[in-house]
């Protein structure tokens, strides 16, 4: 199925200057270092730093590329210390922090006079010294080549810039104090040159183009006392060292952009398209990318996460046999990263995210691709929980993420009518059902004795509260969850219609036999009458019951076929909202609650503790604001209220896009990811539903 056709101009989308040093207060160091910046390149690789231009993440760089299995992405450029030489010969060093006494100083930043992003891209602006330049950051799509521009903008007709790329040759997942790598060698042709270093790791090549005078001085550093202070905040190791081989020196001149190139690709593949071309093209991508999507999502914060989207949907790099296959077949692969910085593609996850991040933008195309791309790796009825960042082949341990692959197709084949995808998937469809009846790995069966769907293996987490730490497993939610059961009820629905449609006469009798015993139990079993909302789990071990309130329950009453009887809709939704709704996403469990915590903080093991008990997770505003409008159609105008938090959320953590989880309690400080796929769909695809 064709993506659909382009709209016309989105004339009402402008970008937005998040940072502006005048008209009010100027920015302090901190607002400088906790709002981030993110640059994608369509295969899972980034850049991505502060504001600031000060590292406060191991997975801060200018060029983390994507690379087959078993290299993954790879930390290629941690970090470029920048000096502008003004016409007195002042040096101004920009990007690095310290703290002199009890005062943090970020290097150059009294100098910013504005951040924005221009389509979705970063842009700096800075004025020192009656210079004023901008700098920009930007990939070329699909490729692993990062650019940075500078630009004269105004004042004096001369200054000149060095420029020092630093180095850690890693794992963009490995901590800041494992072995710097190397040995390290630079050769040089010419005006071009190459840095290894890890035996088997790609070659580094670096070049400027434009400018004045441009050239590279060969001068060893090695830094060894750069601080993450994120990654110590997180409980992780967080000093490590930096390479640099030397610096590249070059003069701002009017009318002539200087532009850092950094790249793993070939030399022809990078020479082949100079860096004004390639900012063009990639500028007119986005453009086409906004033009492209429903018209609600054309303008203001909706376009704004129409881009964010896009940083999510990429071709496998790492999996090459999803791309052989895919071709085989005259298809393409496409895969759909989970969030930045640390997450792969998950099956869970993307099946949540498709519709908000392929549907209300118009890339139809790709959300078959997607689809097609998953059923490939389908294993005794099961769709892969996720990919490991090194590895070929998915992990299986998730009851749900099948459930929601019926979904995703469902919303998939109501856009596009793809019948042709539909019934190439059907007998995967049926074998899926017929494996959960008779049961799979996991202990994920069908209960005989009522039909409801079961799941369990000691020592996994196989919904999508999923916390683990070493064998502690945080919320096991072992037995019958609400959330499995509304969603095996909505499979069996989904694919009967299908069979029906396809097949004809009394095909789909015994999903639809499946389907009425399930939803008779679920309404017997599930109602917890002293609440006045639904039990979390049934028949855990030893027979425990879990009244938890719980946004799970919300699927039950959200999903195109919901298994609970609309007389308990009210009931429900009042409970949750009262007690898990926030201006940002629904709390993970009540206040109230025993394992109640209001803060996602501190290491690992205080994280996770914390993950689903009580912490706001972005990506739930989407089921609850569709459960909302089913109970009470008449209410677009409350519904279009939730959302309101998200527009200033925005400007905040990683400007532009959505973040994984929240803090419980006010302020609602961003946690966890900086930009998670799911939170940036469910938001578009709300902003879309209640609009107009």
């Amino acid at each position: 199925m064709p993506d659909a056709p382009p709209g016309p101009p989105p004339n009402e989308f402008r970008d937005e200057v998040l940072i502006r040093a005048g008209g009010g207060p100027r920015p302090g160091p901190e607002d400088l270092l906790e709002r981030e910046w993110l640059v994608t390149n369509g295969l899972g690789g980034y850049a991505s730093g502060t504001i600031s231009g000060a590292a406060t993440r191991r997975y801060h760089g200018l060029l983390v590329s994507a690379h087959p299995a078993p290299l993954g992405r790879l930390m290629m450029v941690n970090h470029l210390w920048e000096y502008l030489r003004l016409p007195d010969y002042r040096t101004i060093p920009f990007g690095g922090e310290e703290r002199v006494g009890n005062r943090l100083h970020i290097h150059g930043a009294e100098y910013l006079v504005d951040f924005r992003l221009e389509a979705g891209l970063p842009v700096w602006r800075y004025a020192v010294g009656g210079v004023e330049f901008e700098k920009r950051v930007f990939f070329a799509y699909r490729q692993n080549t990062v650019f940075v521009r500078y630009r004269l903008t105004g004042g004096t007709e001369l200054a000149r810039l060095k420029l020092k790329p630093s180095v850690h040759f890693r794992g963009h997942d490995d901590h800041v104090a494992t072995h710097p790598g190397g040995p390290y060698v630079l050769t040089a042709a010419d005006d071009r040159f190459e840095l290894s270093g890890r035996p088997g790791y790609p070659v580094l090549r670096m070049m400027v183009d434009g400018g004045g005078n441009a050239g590279f001085t060969v001068r060893s550093e090695r830094v060894s006392d750069i601080v993450y202070r994120i990654e110590e905040s997180r409980g992780y190791e967080h000093q490590g060292a930096l390479f640099a081989p030397g610096f590249f020196r070059l003069d701002l001149v009017p009318g002539r952009d200087a532009t850092l190139v950094l790249s793993t690709e070939p030399w022809e593949r990078v020479l082949a398209v100079a860096p004004d071309q390639v900012l063009a093209a990639e500028s007119d991508r986005r453009t086409r990318l906004v033009a492209r999507a429903v018209p609600a999502a054309r303008s203001g914060p909706a376009a704004a996460l129409v881009l964010a989207a896009d940083q999510f949907i990429v071709t496998p790099a790492a999996r090459v046999a999803d791309e052989a296959r895919a071709r085989a077949e005259g298809d393409e692969a496409r895969t759909v990263i989970a969030g930045y910085h640390w997450f792969t593609d998950w099956g869970r996850d993307t099946m949540i995210a498709l519709e908000g991040l392929t549907l209300a933008t118009g890339r139809h195309a790709e959300a078959g691709y997607v689809l097609r791309t998953f059923a490939q790796h389908i294993r005794d009825g099961l769709v892969p929980n996720l990919f490991p960042e090194t590895g070929h082949e998915g992990l299986y341990h998730t009851a749900d993420a099948t459930l929601w692959y019926f979904h995703a197709l469902k919303r998939y084949v109501d856009a596009t009518g793809d019948r042709a995808t539909l019934r190439q998937l059907l007998p995967k469809l049926r074998d899926v059902v017929a494996r959960h009846v008779s049961g799979t790995r996991f202990g994920i069966r069908v209960d005989p004795a009522d039909g409801l769907l079961s799941q369990g293996a000691e020592g996994y987490q196989l919904t999508w509260m999923d916390a683990k730490v070493g064998d502690w497993v945080v919320t096991p939610r072992r037995g019958k969850a609400v959330e499995i059961n509304a969603l095996w009820y909505n499979a069996l629905r989904v694919l009967e219609a299908w069979v029906r449609e396809e097949e004809g006469g009394a095909a789909g009798a015994d999903l639809a036999a499946h389907a009425a015993r399930c939803r008779d139990s679920f309404n017997r079993r599930f109602w917890y009458a002293a609440g006045g909302h639904l039990f979390d789990v049934l028949d855990g071990p030893d027979g425990v019951t879990d009244p938890a309130l719980r946004p799970n329950q919300v699927f039950a009453i959200s999903l195109d076929h919901p298994v609970l009887d609309a007389d308990k809709w009210e009931p429900v939704l009042r409970a949750v909202r009262d007690a898990l709704v926030t201006p940002v996403g629904l709390r993970s469990l009540a206040p109230g609650h025993p394992d109640y915590k209001a803060r996602y903080f501190g290491d690992l093991r205080a994280r996770d503790a914390a993950y689903h008990q009580g912490t706001v997770w972005a990506w739930l505003i989407g089921p609850f604001i569709d459960a909302w409008l089913k109970a009470f159609p008449g209410d677009r105008a409350g519904a279009a209220g939730l959302l309101d938090g998200f527009r200033g959320h925005l400007g905040e953590a990683c400007v532009g896009s959505v973040s994984e989880v929240f803090d419980a309690e006010p302020p609602f400080t961003p946690r966890g990811c900086v930009a998670q796929a799911w939170s940036v769909a469910e938001v578009l695809r709300c902003l879309v539903k209640t609009s107009g």
